[in-house]
């Protein structure tokens, strides 16, 4: 099987396509619809990786769905063909279920029809449908994208629940996945913080950085939140919780989840303070996760770490595993929340398929739509803009950074995932401390307290990072040098810490040079960075959102590709 093509859906739905064992392209539907967290079918993500691999859904050996059983909506969307349906891991109590919730369906007229307009999705008498567990994907997506083919790995897959497992255990070795452990929602350490998330105020499998951003602004108190986590100890569950109460609210084709524990929870939250409660909670969160990792590490006898999941976001439990100094690897997929189960399921279905194919590091996560110069003059000349066509759109930007205005910088192909790595990024300068509430003020439109992140050129990580390694995807957070800090602060948080992007010259050369010029006018090689939309919208896909963007925040100047946008009153400067 050649061409693969992973479809997500529910919360985070997505497709990504798989060509010989990589990934050429990948996409979140909420990029395409403006819904966040959109659980509707990916038609749009489906559509633009068919078009940007130039084929048409006819020429695919494969659709590769993360989950045991098939959901309902495929054969709707999808025209599959007589006997090409998968079997479905399913029990007999759980098609009973099935087959309850489906009467009830169709009794209440809720079955999913399609109208004459919408045809369903033609694939060849050939095509492969294939199942893999939630889990399971998870752990491909890590996998399957370390570059480490050889070595004896530990992958770990932690989320809210997916398909009735929390936690698994994964031995990655000779580029095959073997499954050693797993627990279910018993287990949740992802619901555990949700519910704390909740409690906050905030929502449940969407807002968990909230929490994790105000942690460092209270203090622990250990023993407080006893009886609403699981605990482990040595690699084994000791104590399971009974989540109870659970339930999902569909607003806007996306899921908001609720457990009750988030009603006793508030109130401790109350009790306690807002920043003691969360920094509780994370303290929670890592002393737990590190009681499943660190011994597993032992018993499978590696120092190799590959982890995704929702959980794996959390970036100050990423570092406090990270300085326990017992990984030489710690691998983390940069879209490991469920947008990236469609990668995860179509790399397993390839290489369990391919004995003898070995994969490599993932160098990037560019892979999502990209817009040439010719179109996006042909966008600003129908909205009668003015603009500057630049040469040098890099040092043009690195002037205006330095003299502390706000740019939107929209180039080359949509970043994958859910961070901005200068493609689709909202930057400014670092050096001053008022820089971060001007933006979450003015631009960003979201909490003070939330912190940004810095991209760095690679080659100058460790003058800002203690014990650094090559992080490109803002999915680990480091220390700061204490003689740094007050030179970038608007990009070291209130811990001391930094969640970094590394910036390759090879992998994004036009933002490489962006930085390296701001650093040529300042002295310093980092820029403030974050992704370019305001707080509850996804981050932006097309020059049309930019410019919408642009026009109803604060920023001053917009580069799209070599277009460059500058409001008035804001004094030009030449490249």
């Amino acid at each position: 099987m050649k061409k693969i093509l992973g479809i997500q859906i529910g919360h985070d739905s997505a497709a990504a396509l798989i060509v010989d064992g990589r990934i050429v392209a990948d996409a979140a539907e909420e990029r395409f619809t403006r819904v966040k967290n959109d659980c509707s079918f990916p038609l749009n993500a489906i559509q633009f990786c068919l078009d940007h691999a130039g084929i048409e859904s006819t020429d695919l050996d494969a659709i590769a769905i993360p989950s045991r059983y098939l959901h309902p909506e495929v054969p709707v969307f999808i025209d599959i063909p007589q006997g090409a349906l998968p079997k479905e891991g399913r029990s007999l109590k759980s098609k009973i279920k099935q087959a309850v919730l489906s009467y009830s369906s169709l009794t209440a007229k809720e079955k999913t029809t399609l109208p004459a307009y919408q045809k369903p999705i033609a694939v060849a008498p050939g095509c492969k449908f294939v199942l893999v567990e939630h889990h399971k994907a998870h752990a491909g997506s890590a996998y399957y994208t370390s570059g480490l083919n050889d070595e004896r790995v530990l992958v770990v897959t932690m989320d809210g629940i997916g398909d009735h497992t929390a936690v698994g255990i994964w031995q990655g070795e000779g580029n095959r996945l073997k499954h050693v452990k797993s627990w279910g929602g018993e287990a949740s350490l992802g619901w555990f913080y949700s519910n704390c998330t909740e409690a906050l105020g905030w929502r449940h499998g969407s807002d968990e950085w909230k929490t994790m951003g105000l942690a460092p602004y209270g203090t622990p108190r250990p023993g407080a939140l006893d009886g609403f986590f699981p605990r482990f100890r040595e690699g084994g569950l000791v104590q399971p919780h009974d989540y109870r109460g659970g339930g999902r609210w569909l607003d806007h084709s996306a899921y908001h989840y609720h457990f009750s524990d988030a009603y006793a929870l508030q109130k401790i939250a109350g009790q306690l303070g807002r920043e003691d409660f969360a920094a509780e909670a994370q303290r929670v969160f890592e002393v737990q996760a590190n009681e499943i990792i660190l011994p597993w590490l032992k018993r499978l006898g590696t120092r190799h770490l590959c982890a995704a999941g929702g959980a794996f976001l959390n970036v100050k439990a990423n570092q406090n595993l990270w300085y326990t100094g017992e990984l030489d690897t710690q691998w983390i997929y940069p879209n490991p929340g469920d947008a990236g189960l469609a990668a995860g399921a179509a790399l397993c279905a390839y290489y369990e398929n391919a004995p003898a194919a070995r994969h490599e590091r993932l160098p990037d996560a560019y892979l999502g739509p990209a817009f040439s110069n010719d179109e996006i003059r042909r966008i600003l000349d129908e909205r009668g803009l003015q603009y500057a066509y630049d040469e040098s759109p890099s040092r043009s930007a690195a002037g205006y950074l330095s003299e502390n205005r706000i740019i939107g910088w929209f180039q080359g192909r949509m970043e994958s995932g859910p961070r901005a790595l200068g493609n689709r990024s909202i930057l400014m300068s670092p050096l001053k401390a008022e820089h971060k509430d001007l933006i979450n003020r003015c631009v960003k439109y979201r909490e003070a307290f939330r912190p940004f992140c810095p991209s760095i050129l690679r080659e100058r990580a460790s003058d800002y990072l203690v014990q650094s390694r090559d992080e490109r995807f803002m999915i680990t957070s480091f220390a700061v040098p204490p003689e740094q800090r007050s030179k970038i602060p608007a990009v070291v948080h209130v811990d001391g810490t930094a969640r970094p992007q590394l910036v390759w010259a090879d992998t994004n050369p036009r933002y490489h040079e962006l930085i390296k010029a701001f650093g040529e006018l300042t002295g310093e090689h980092a820029v403030l960075n974050t992704s370019f939309n305001v707080k509850g919208e996804p981050i932006v896909c097309h020059p049309r959102e930019a410019i919408r963007c642009f026009f109803d925040t604060g920023l001053d100047v917009l580069f799209l590709g070599n277009f460059r946008l500058v409001k008035p009153g804001v004094a030009k400067r030449a490249p």
